[in-house]
């Protein structure tokens, strides 16, 4: 059969336009499918199937999911950090030709030395303002007016080194190697003064210079005792807004105790006070057996029992049986918190820490 006759034969089929009587069912008459392709080729089997594949525009994009959909993604909130810009520096030497360094506010202004190393210069009103020094070495250099506020010195030397006027408010020293000089150039204000030269204290201490440990204390404890006496007598308004109330007579109970143990052994560092509070205690002592010895007693007895107190007060005479065990419990006490008080300056003034 040629083409001719097949084309004819395919235009005449009674069944491609027939149709269905009333008696079939539509049901048994099969519509062409229409099967949509893709170009190219998904990797989801499911896609590969012979199922057809769903007409494009059958699922509408709602406003309604949109919204939902914007209401359900979680809320990126602005950060509250953002990254520091200092700028570190390291292994790097200080080559200046004059030795000699005026008014420069940003070369080592907020910046993180790591062993950067000078020798011999001089530093004029330079700041250093927050400034983190590490391992760094400056030797025989003179720092004048210059602004080290908010610094940190991490195993520094400054080994000769000095710092008319400088500011050293909220500095932190640590195992760092700086002479006991620089303690004339403490902060003015007595809170400041004081965190100050307590800083020094624990850093001499980690480096093991007793000499300077006692001096960075005397210091301390000189700023201490205005500091605790400002806070509930001064009227100035940084002391009455920070100390209100309790807390004003809780820092003056404070300054009394404080001022007790000065008077006694002068906060631990004073040989002579101790000594004078033992006196007294031995006067004491000879007050207490002249009133507890029976008989009067004419001016040589009175005279007697003063030369017998110290012997009485060291334990080298029995006390009086008149005297009540009390009383005679208390001066033993002292006795033995005179020498636990004595030991313990006498270590601190000369032992090596």
């Amino acid at each position: 059969m040629s083409s001719n006759e097949l084309d004819g034969a395919e235009r005449t089929d009674p069944q491609a336009d027939r149709l269905p009587s009333s008696g079939e069912s539509p049901e048994k008459v099969e519509a062409p499918s229409t099967v949509v392709t893709s170009a190219f080729a998904s990797n989801d089997p499911s896609e590969n199937s012979d199922t057809p594949a769903e007409p494009v525009g059958t699922k509408q994009h709602t406003p309604e999911i949109t919204e939902s959909a914007a209401k359900s993604a979680p809320l990126v909130e602005p950060s509250l950090l953002k990254p520091d810009d200092r700028e570190k520096i390291s292994d790097q030497w200080v080559n200046v030709a004059s030795k000699k360094i005026e008014n420069d506010q940003k070369t080592f202004h907020r910046k993180v030395l790591t062993r950067v190393s000078a020798k011999k210069v001089t530093f004029k009103n330079v700041s250093f303002f927050q400034t983190v020094f590490d391992t760094c070495y400056f030797s025989y250099c003179v720092f004048d007016s210059c602004n080290f506020i908010g610094c940190r010195f991490v195993a520094c030397n400054l080994n000769q080194s000095t710092f008319p006027g400088c500011k050293f408010d909220y500095t932190i020293f640590e195992r760092t190697q700086v002479d006991d000089e620089i303690l004339s150039a403490a902060p003015e204000r007595n809170n400041l003064k004081l965190k100050f030269a307590r800083t020094l204290r624990m850093n001499y201490q980690q480096i093991g210079d007793a000499k300077s440990v006692n001096r960075a204390i005397v210091v301390e404890l000189e700023a201490t005792e205005i500091f605790l006496k400002e806070s509930w007598s001064s009227n100035s308004d940084y002391h009455r807004k920070k100390y209100v109330g309790l807390s004003r007579v809780w820092q003056f109970f404070k300054w009394v105790e404080f001022k007790t143990l000065d008077f006694v052994w002068g906060n631990g560092e004073s040989v002579g006070k101790l000594l004078r509070s033992i006196a007294w205690v031995v006067f004491v002592v000879g007050i207490i057996d002249m009133a507890y010895s029976t008989g009067a007693k004419p001016f040589t007895g009175f005279l007697q029992s003063f030369v017998t107190a110290p012997a009485l007060f060291l334990g080298v005479k029995a006390l009086p049986d008149s005297i009540p065990p009390l009383l005679s419990a208390g001066i033993s006490a002292l006795r033995l918190l005179g020498f636990a008080f004595l030991t313990a300056i006498l270590v601190k003034r000369f032992g090596r820490r």
